[in-house]
Order: structure tokens, then C-alpha cells, then sequence
């Protein structure tokens, strides 16, 4: 499918931060470069809102990382991690970020979706077809369902490039 962009588009870039996090860690045992997504997500357009769903635990580790977000223009949306009395753990985003796709799209001509989650396609699907919105995905492909790269209308391998889109520890 051709995707069009062009400078007055309107975007709005929602980010699934757990899935991308876990991704970077077990293929390149690094960190997101969270800058540089949002930098290739916008690509010269009209940035209506960027949002990233984030994770908050009882220690409070995260909340430079959190700070760091604000401070590039990423909006976060913070969870609670739930700790089950068995000591399973869950900490999910999905409903909250289509949810919140799903009310910013009238406001947006495309939908920028930073997930290789395949429980999007449905969310694409009803932006495509109700709302009208071209959608893109951006995600590390080794780590990206094909049927969301299929659903998408492009898909951004952050697999292509690794050192532009991730951060290693030294030491």
C-alpha cells in the first residue's frame, strides 16, 4: 500500500514503551533511543501528540526515565505494575493506548503506532476503515508480528538500523 507524507499531515505517535523495552534488551541487550523514534515517527510532519504507556514499580527506578520522556516531548501515560498473590506480574497498555487512538484519530491523519504487538491489528483495521487514518507501525521487525507489519500501511524495521534506534551500556 503507497503511503503519503507530507509537512501538514497531523500525527500522533502512541507508544507501547514495555514491548520495545523488552525487545531492545533481548536482541541487542540495549535500551530504546526513544529520541530518535519519535524523530523518525514525525519525519517533518505536524506532531499533534506523543503519548508513551509506561510502567511505574514500588521503588520509583523509573521515574528519570519517565522525566526524560516529558523533556523530549513525550507525553507519558504511567500504570501501576500489578503483583499477583502468587507473584505472577502484569503490566499492560493495550486497551488504554487504542482507546486513546481511537479518540485522538479524528484529530490526526495518521496514527503512528510504536508496537510490534499483533493484538494491534484490529486497531488498525478500525482506523483504516472508520476513521480514515494511514497507519504506520514502527518496531524492531525480528520482534514484530506479520500480521501487524501486513495490517500497517509502512512498517519501520528498527532492525535495519539498530545503533540509530537503541542505546548500549558501556562497561
Amino acid at each position: 500500500m503507497a503511503v503519503i507524507k507530507h509537512p501538514a499531515q497531523r500525527v500522533g505517535v502512541f507508544i507501547d514503551t514495555q514491548n520495545l523495552y523488552h525487545s531492545a534488551k533481548h536482541l541487542y541487550k540495549a535500551r530504546v533511543n526513544f529520541g530518535k523514534i519519535l524523530e523518525e515517527a514525525v519525519g517533518g510532519r505536524i506532531l499533534v501528540r506523543a503519548i508513551a504507556y509506561v510502567i511505574s514499580t514500588e521503588s520509583g527506578e523509573e521515574n528519570n526515565f519517565f522525566e526524560a520522556l516529558t523533556k523530549m516531548g513525550i507525553e507519558t501515560k504511567v500504570k501501576e505494575l500489578q503483583i499477583f498473590a502468587d507473584g505472577a506480574k502484569k503490566a499492560d497498555w493495550d486497551v488504554g493506548l487504542a482507546i486513546d487512538a481511537v479518540k485522538l484519530a479524528p484529530k490526526l491523519d495518521t496514527v503512528i503506532l510504536v508496537t510490534g504487538d499483533g493484538d494491534f491489528v484490529p486497531l488498525i483495521q478500525y482506523l483504516d476503515m472508520n476513521e480514515g487514518c494511514q497507519v504506520e507501525v514502527i518496531a524492531f521487525g525480528k520482534s514484530s508480528s506479520s500480521k501487524l507489519k501486513e495490517a500497517a500501511h509502512a512498517f519501520t524495521d528498527m532492525c535495519d538500523d539498530p545503533h540509530k534506534f537503541t542505546i548500549t551500556s558501556r562497561g
